[in-house]
């Protein structure tokens, strides 16, 4: 099998995104073919710094990737995407906030071109780019607009791999509380105040959700019948109508029609019993009605090896599940923990080697 090329975003520069990348496409060089994306000099310093033994390589377009070879086992490729000013470990400045999206637009036209099979972001700092005079909402609605996607949605899912990246999950890799296999948890709305949560949920709306995961689990993951649990929203999934009417109105309506689709969809369930083992060893995907309902118990069970996933794309698009740590990036390199990093890289080429049409 051909290895997957990756264009790993680099993120916010004053953050721990460069370190991670640098670390994480070095260790998974053997397994695919990574392309940083990130400003060259800014990177080649830095990854002096990490190890002498890096060498990298400059390229400006993705078109030139897999045109290009690589001079050596020791070398990385980077699509170069100058920086605006000199870098502060853990001070934003708004002079970068462009460059920072800049690396977006690039790993984007790469995977929309073909030239890239997959894209793995490491974090950014929103307020950077809005401080550049950019209006920016996150990675999730940045790429839905770029690529021309109605409607997406975000999962996260926790770690399949052990500590040191392998394929093989180890006793330490995984949390009592999830089977040997990935736990994954799609929300239907993000991130929104609580008291707007409900209004925005409607059949239509959780119908085309619970199809696009459906479809992703098929088709990005090479799940053939893919299961979906789904958490009601009020308190005993509304206790039959005495603690609210979304799941008798909204909620079980929408399962019953994507079941008339012939997919797997079970619930609703009440949300402070369906996170326990004997479901999570039978469900591919837990739907979730709000991010914290879902979200507190995934990273409570695999937080720092977690992958931030966006469904619906044309494109493959993975990411760390956690932010860009500027306190960590002040104290200097060997402080970042690599592991989310590495398993976002694991399941891009998971995706990647899976990925299919149906």
């Amino acid at each position: 099998m051909k290895k997957q090329v990756l264009a790993i975003t680099v993120g916010e520069p004053a953050g721990i995104g460069p370190e991670i990348s640098i670390k994480s496409a070095w260790k998974k060089r053997a397994e695919c073919r990574p392309v940083l994306v990130g400003d060259f000099k800014f990177l080649q310093n830095l990854a002096s710094q990490i190890d002498p033994a890096i060498h990298l390589q400059q390229i400006d377009q993705p078109d030139q990737i897999n045109s290009t070879s690589l001079q050596s086992e020791a070398s990385l490729l980077v699509l170069h995407r100058p920086l605006a000013t000199p870098v502060v470990p853990g001070k934003c400045d708004a002079r970068n906030g462009k460059s920072v999206l800049a690396t977006l637009d690039c790993a984007i036209e790469g995977a929309l071109q073909g030239h890239v099979d997959a894209i793995v972001t490491a974090p950014l700092q929103k307020s950077t780019i809005n401080d550049a005079g950019v209006a920016f909402s996150g990675h999730t609605e940045y790429l839905a607009q770029k690529t021309q996607t109605d409607k997406v949605v975000m999962m996260l899912s926790s770690a399949s791999t052990g500590p040191d990246g392998g394929t093989t999950p180890t006793s330490t890799s995984l949390h009592p509380l999830h089977p040997l296999r990935p736990f994954r948890v799609a929300l239907a709305t993000t991130h929104l105040p609580l008291r707007e949560v409900a209004d925005a949920i409607n059949v239509n709306e959780l119908k085309q959700i619970i199809q696009i995961i459906h479809t992703d689990l098929q088709t990005k993951f090479g799940i053939t019948n893919p299961v979906i649990l789904v958490a009601g929203l009020n308190p005993h999934a509304g206790e039959n109508g005495y603690l609210g009417h979304e799941e008798i109105d909204i909620i079980t309506p929408a399962i019953n029609a994507a079941q008339a689709l012939s997919m797997d969809v079970r619930g609703p369930y009440p949300a402070d019993t369906l996170f326990q083992p004997k479901y999570l060893e039978q469900a591919d995907c837990m739907l979730a009605m709000y991010h914290d309902q879902g979200l507190p118990v995934l990273k409570y069970a695999s937080f720092g090896k977690g992958v931030n996933i966006t469904l619906g794309l044309p494109i493959i698009r993975t990411s760390v599940d956690h932010g860009t740590a500027l306190d960590v990036a002040a104290k200097g390199l060997g402080h970042a923990d690599v592991g989310s990093m590495l398993e976002a890289m694991q399941v891009a080429i998971a995706m990647a080697n899976s990925r299919k049409s149906i």
